[in-house]
């Protein structure tokens, strides 16, 4: 039986309480010099006007001689020219409202309407940056708990032997599913409550044709669906996400997510119940019903990995959708659960625990760990090349904000995911070394987070991306929190399943 240590209990909320006070500072950072959407277009109207009334009296002398001279951000990274439209009216409104604006953005403004939502864009981003981090480590970490959970049934549909072992510690990794499906249920209901943008799609603006043009300026503009006096064409209507709308509407975007999470606690619960009744019991009884379930499960999951990564990673970036991409998005997370339980194992051998598990355990992670990293990859690469070689300006787009703005993480990403496993674990004998394979599994989990905030952040904070305090703390505090309840979990029940009708192949395992 497994202790839990005080010492690590106190680490664990520790880290909870990075957690909690990087997030509660993300909180009160995104409220500070905030300003409502009517606000920013009422100043920003009055700013144009006057703009386009000196431009009148301003000399075309005047005006280029402007246009050489460099400008520095506000961030002292990097220098960009003043080679675009309104380049003047965007540094006013910049010192105006205390901000910095994507140069990318204020590059292809061609209108008031389009200055308007590049100011409006930058303060919707700060205000959602803390929910983005919150959204982004629970998903990263619930996933994994899903992983563990398909890890485990893949062990009874294939009648392993050699992890027996070892099967209670995905079991206590899929504790964290009820944590974490409660979070995100939290983000998910906020979200429809319109408290942030993670979900864009969600704004009824995008999905109405016609709005009331004397309800613009007002909180709550009327839309409607067919003309009708005083309505003019909805200038944040989008034809695309209007024809998504069967599947990407609330109501039953929120019953998919609670079928998806009460799927996978019934089935992470029944799992572990039938292990410990064998405990009890013996016989092959619940083993056999443990198969059953498992078989039954792995097709639930099947499904439910795809579609709950549209929902809750793709439909993030509403234009964009790859077929390949609920195969990617699993093949990230399920290596990610290869690697905690690696993680896991290994810390409690060297705590003088699972003193059953061998180099030949070892052996067969390390097999995991490579294999998986490297259909990864494969996944990674087939769902760029097909989309990039084709280069359809609405599928590629996914790639361009990557690329031009996130290209240090992703070659980070790839370097941690691929070459680092590929270097250091394809060798027989590395793959038998613990402390190897423990730095591997760490690389890769660290790996992973990156290529998930890869996914996430485009679509929800665009070019003003950040990996700070906010970001880097959720996610220590989320590794407190579900270490917490993982070896929680572990310390409740025996580590071995003692009356598992494998029990002895995993004890003699040898390759």
């Amino acid at each position: 039986m497994y202790k839990f240590p005080k010492k690590t209990k106190i680490l664990c909320f520790g880290l909870m309480l990075i957690g909690l006070i990087s997030l509660a500072y993300g909180f009160i950072q995104s409220n500070q010099d905030q300003y409502t959407d009517l606000e920013i277009r009422a100043e920003v109207k009055k700013m144009y006007y006057e703009y386009k009334s000196q431009k009148k009296s301003t000399s075309d002398k005047n005006l280029t001689s402007k246009k050489d001279y460099p400008h520095k951000d506000s961030h002292g990274s990097h220098y960009e020219k003043h080679d675009y439209k309104y380049a003047e009216l965007f540094s006013k409104i910049e010192k105006k409202f205390n901000c910095h604006l994507d140069y990318d953005q204020k590059k292809n403004a061609h209108g008031l309407d389009d200055i308007i939502y590049v100011t409006q864009h930058y303060f919707h981003v700060k205000k959602q940056r803390p929910w983005s981090s919150l959204f982004l480590s629970n998903l990263f970490f619930l996933m994994i708990s899903l992983g563990a959970l398909v890890w485990l049934a893949v062990q009874y549909i294939s009648q392993s032997g050699w992890s027996v072992y070892l099967l209670r510690i995905p079991q206590a990794v899929s504790c964290f599913l009820p944590f974490g499906g409660a979070i995100m249920m939290f983000i998910i209901i906020t979200a429809a409550l319109h408290w942030h943008h993670t979900f864009h799609w969600m704004d009824k603006a995008l999905t109405y044709e016609y709005v009331n043009e004397s309800s613009l300026d007002t909180t709550h503009p009327e839309y409607s669906h067919s003309m009708e006096d005083g309505m003019i064409d909805n200038p944040k209507f989008d034809k695309i996400i209007t024809g998504k709308t069967a599947y990407l509407n609330t109501p039953f975007y929120v019953f998919r997510s609670i079928l998806y999470l009460l799927g996978w606690c019934l089935a992470a619960f029944l799992l572990r119940r039938y292990s410990l009744k064998e405990d009890l019991e013996g016989g092959t009884k619940w083993y056999n019903r443990a198969f059953t379930l498992s078989a039954i499960f792995i097709v639930f999951a099947a499904v439910t990995t795809s579609t709950g990564a549209w929902d809750w990673i793709m439909s993030i970036d509403t234009h964009w959708f790859s077929t390949l991409f609920g195969w990617y998005s699993f093949a990230s997370f399920f290596v990610s659960a290869c690697a905690v339980i690696a993680i896991i194992t290994i810390y409690l051998k060297y705590n003088g625990y699972l003193p059953e598990v061998n180099a030949n355990h070892m052996h067969d992670f390390g097999r995991y760990l490579l294999a998986f990293s490297i259909f990864w990859t494969y996944t990674w690469f087939s769902q760029y090349m097909l989309i990039w070689y084709a280069n359809i300006p609405e599928e590629v787009a996914y790639y361009v904000i990557r690329f031009d703005h996130y290209h240090i993480l992703i070659i980070i990403a790839l370097i941690l995911n691929f070459v680092n496993p590929m270097l250091l674990i394809q060798d027989r004998a590395a793959k038998r070394l613990k402390g190897q394979v423990l730095f591997v599994a760490i690389l890769i989990l660290i790996g992973h987070f990156l290529d998930t905030y890869i996914m996430v952040m485009p679509g929800t904070v665009g070019t003003h991306w950040h990996l700070g305090i906010v970001e880097i703390g959720t996610f220590i505090g989320f590794i407190g929190l579900f270490a917490y309840i993982v070896l929680s979990g572990l310390s409740r029940v025996p580590l071995i399943q003692k009356n598992h009708p494998m029990l002895l192949e995993s004890k003699h395992h040898h390759i």
